[in-house]
């Protein structure tokens, strides 16, 4: 009953507060903006300008021009970007005595792939006040140009290119996804946002990345390292923000198509449009994909080691200006996978692995500008999500195993924000959320609410320093609540060298499935049962007769313990930008993790059935540090470079060789030689699937007469752990291990009659590098795809 109340009373708390908020408003005035963009006093088109706020976006014609109408009065910034040079940014007053004219010029630096929020503002997104000027960490936006450019489809395929992060899979009976790794911490703590708000639907920890279609990206935002001061809990480990396309002056639609190798397909419709004067933007996108999957160890497997599937989805994003000072904002996302792969084990076992998901997310805000400096968005969000997984054997019919999850989330958010002439700026609110999980593996689930409150700010004391900082408070009804400060400073020593370093906290809740789940995996024959329900579950198979031997010493310490994951980052780094064509940064990392969330074994059942909960590890580090270079030697020639060092090790592992501790005590053996000797803390390799080495490296050229864009990129990854071999609980080197390998991609495209037709050929994975051990990395895929932009030329 509680619950219920809790759902109808938001939406009418939501509903009384817009009428109350317009019944002020009042009629305004219209102003214009025109104005051209040049370099070296020559007109520069296809320049994007984003006007906020109101997220307004022109594009420069072939004389340079741009306009914007419509407009009413009140301060304004001005943004514009362009690859190859460096952005552009002007405020501007209008106050409804003439239309403002702008000469723009462009100043030519380094603008590739990767662009890092240095001594700069962030483009805003106009439903949140919260953005990544605001963190202590290092952060990375990638454009929708660079995404264009590459030719990608899906997310997964945009960030498994940046440096520092790594692309996982998942593939287990049914539950099967697309996961990220960044800088050493594992998907399930990596929080991904849409629009700056939180996506639900993770599948054993990990969000499946792959579910969310390029189109319509506007950016991605990229924090490295502990966030959960300015995003709460699940940014433990860093997040990532996909920024929706919005704001538009004139109307046009887009439709593209492409066709390649395993019979993909990647159709888009986009569209936008104002509305009612100018007044409202709309902007709707729709996608549909679908592969028929891929088998890279065909030699003991028949069917696919990835599946074939069909997605969908749906995406749209409204803004109206309602006065001078008040905009309404809408935007909706649903998506919708189905999918079902066969594998054949041999001697007649074929299995079936079947997999439907649906997700929803709908957003509601009103943004209301006080004066120059104050300004509030009242936030509404609920986000759906929905999976029905189940494999069984084909010959039979009978069933493996079987799951419905089902996953919502409700959100109330009011932010503020207050800025002083540029010398500092503020950002604070309080929000409240509702999460219900509901899954036939769960057992006595409650629901989650979360109660949060923070304040972010950015300082500038002086020209050369510029400091930012948090703290949120957030409390949740089953832990308690939990105190997140996070510090940054950018100094900036010379005009070419800046000294940046930053610290910042994070925590994680235990979820639903550490918790609640009681699951069996026939094929391997183990359970899973979650911390809270371990001692009466294990209670009532005993008295069953399903137990045959229990580890008191483990249970007892384990049992109903479950404590919040913690992490400390700490980075620091300089970048030196000795001219406009050249520029190199690199930073150290260092992030402390306790508390850390991990399997052991609690008891052994009847027919050698392994028994498995949760536990808190007492601490992991997650070390390193990465450098990039990026060098424009030519005019539309563009370089970059980048490299990560990474070292992650379960502390509590190194001190348990140390101690003698059981099974950490077991002798290593060498199988080459048949030797075995004692374990040494030097012999613990580290934690599984993180790489040593990392690297990338890509160029990007543009032959302007030619109309034509060409790319290659070359992607290394170190080997990594994949299992342990000879069964002493550790990682070593005579353990299991991917070996090190290379990816080539590449991406030509040709634009036609006036830019409004594109022909693109991509081509991923070109030498055709393949491992069983890597069971989502298909060979080389060739992909051939048209577009056409309906617009009007100017």
């Amino acid at each position: 009953m509680r619950n219920t109340n809790t759902y109808s009373s938001i939406p009418k708390m939501i509903i009384t507060g817009f009428i109350l908020l317009q019944c002020s408003l009042i009629q305004s005035q219209t102003n214009t903006i025109k104005g051209s963009v040049y370099h070296s006093d020559d007109p520069l088109s296809k320049a994007m300008i984003v006007l906020e706020p109101g997220g307004k976006i022109a594009t420069s014609g072939s004389n340079g021009s741009f306009s914007f109408y419509g407009l009413t009065n009140g301060k304004y910034t001005i943004t514009v970007t362009n690859m190859g040079f460096k952005d552009y940014i002007q405020e501007i007053i209008l106050d409804g005595h003439a239309a403002k004219t702008l000469h723009i010029e462009m100043e030519a630096g380094i603008d590739l792939k990767e662009v890092s929020v240095v001594g700069r503002v962030a483009k805003n997104n106009p439903e949140n006040l919260v953005n990544a000027q605001y963190s202590a960490m290092p952060v990375t936006i990638i454009d929708r140009k660079t995404i264009e450019l590459m030719g990608s489809r899906r997310l997964d395929e945009v960030l498994k290119e940046q440096t520092g992060i790594a692309v996982v899979n998942n593939i287990s009976g049914g539950a099967r996804s697309v996961g990220v790794q960044m800088q050493g911490f594992g998907s399930e703590y990596i929080m991904v946002l849409i629009d700056g708000q939180p996506m639900v639907g993770r599948n054993n920890g990990n969000f499946d990345l792959s579910r969310i279609s390029v189109s319509n990206i506007e950016r991605i935002e990229i924090i490295k390292g502990a966030s959960s001061s300015l995003y709460g809990s699940e940014a433990l480990g860093g997040t990532i923000n996909i920024i929706t396309r919005h704001g538009v002056i004139d109307p046009q639609m887009q439709a593209s198509l492409s066709y390649g190798s395993l019979n993909i397909i990647d159709a888009t419709l986009e569209g936008e449009t104002p509305f009612l004067q100018n007044k409202g933007t709309a902007n709707l996108a729709a996608n549909y994909y679908r592969t028929d999957g891929y088998n890279t160890n065909s030699k003991y497997i028949k069917g696919n080691t990835s599946p074939p599937y069909d997605n969908y989805s749906l995406q749209g994003r409204s803004r109206y200006q309602i006065n001078e000072k008040s905009f309404l904002n809408l935007s909706g996302r649903y998506g919708l996978r189905r999918s079902f792969m066969q594998k054949d084990f041999g001697l007649g076992h074929i299995s079936g692995d079947n997999q439907d998901e649906q997700d929803l997310n709908l957003s509601v805000s009103f943004d209301h500008r006080f004066n120059s400096n104050l300004r509030s968005i009242t936030r509404y969000y609920l986000t759906y999500y929905t999976a029905d997984m189940s494999v069984a054997w084909q010959q039979t019919n009978n069933a493996v195993s079987q799951d419905v999850f089902k996953q919502t989330l409700h959100r109330f958010e009011q932010q503020f924000s207050y800025s002083n002439n540029n010398s500092y700026q503020l950002v604070g609110g309080v929000g409240g959320s509702l999460e219900n999980m509901n899954d036939n593996a769960l057992n006595n689930v409650n629901s989650l609410e979360n109660f949060f409150s923070f304040i972010q700010g950015e300082w500038t004391p002086f020209q050369k320093l510029k400091a930012v900082g948090g703290l949120r408070y957030d409390h949740t009804n089953n832990f308690g609540g939990r105190l997140n400060p996070s510090f940054g400073l950018q100094y900036f020593m010379t005009p070419k060298i800046t000294f940046k370093a930053g610290i910042g906290t994070g925590f994680k809740a235990p979820d639903f499935k550490t918790n609640y789940l009681v699951f069996y995996n026939s094929s391997s024959n183990y359970l899973v049962i979650g911390n809270a329900v371990l001692a009466p579950t294990l209670q009532q198979m005993q008295q069953d007769g399903q137990i045959s031997e229990i580890r008191q010493y483990v249970l007892n310490q384990t049992a109903g313990n479950l404590q919040a994951e913690k992490s400390t980052s700490y980075n620091a780094g300089l970048i030196l930008e000795p001219s406009k064509k050249f520029k190199i940064e690199g930073n150290v990392f260092y992030h402390k993790i306790t508390n850390q969330i991990n399997s052991i074994q609690v008891a052994t059942g009847t027919n050698n059935r392994i028994i498995y909960t949760y536990q808190n590890l007492p601490e992991a580090v997650n070390k390193g540090f990465e450098i990039g270079i990026k060098y424009s030697p030519l005019k539309n020639l563009e370089i970059s470079t980048g490299y990560q060092y990474l070292i992650a090790k379960d502390l509590s592992v190194k001190d348990s060789i140390s101690a003698g501790k059981w099974p950490y005590s077991q002798n290593i053996h060498d199988p080459a030689t048949g030797n075995s000797y004692k374990p040494r803390p030097s012999d613990y390799w580290g934690i599984e699937n993180r790489s040593r080495h990392m690297a990338n490296a890509a160029v990007f050229y543009n032959y302007t007469p030619w109309k034509l864009n060409a790319n290659v990129r070359v992607n290394f990854r170190g080997k990594y752990p994949f299992g342990d071999r000879n069964g002493n609980q550790f990682i070593d080197k005579y353990d299991i291990f991917v070996k090190e390998y290379w990816l080539t991609n590449a991406s030509l495209e040709k634009r036609l009659l006036k830019d409004h037709l594109s022909i693109r050929f991509t081509a991923d994975n070109i030498f055709n590098y393949t491992d069983p051990l890597m069971p989502g990395q298909p060979g080389r895929i060739l992909l051939a795809g048209v577009s056409y932009r309906f617009f009007k030329d100017q």
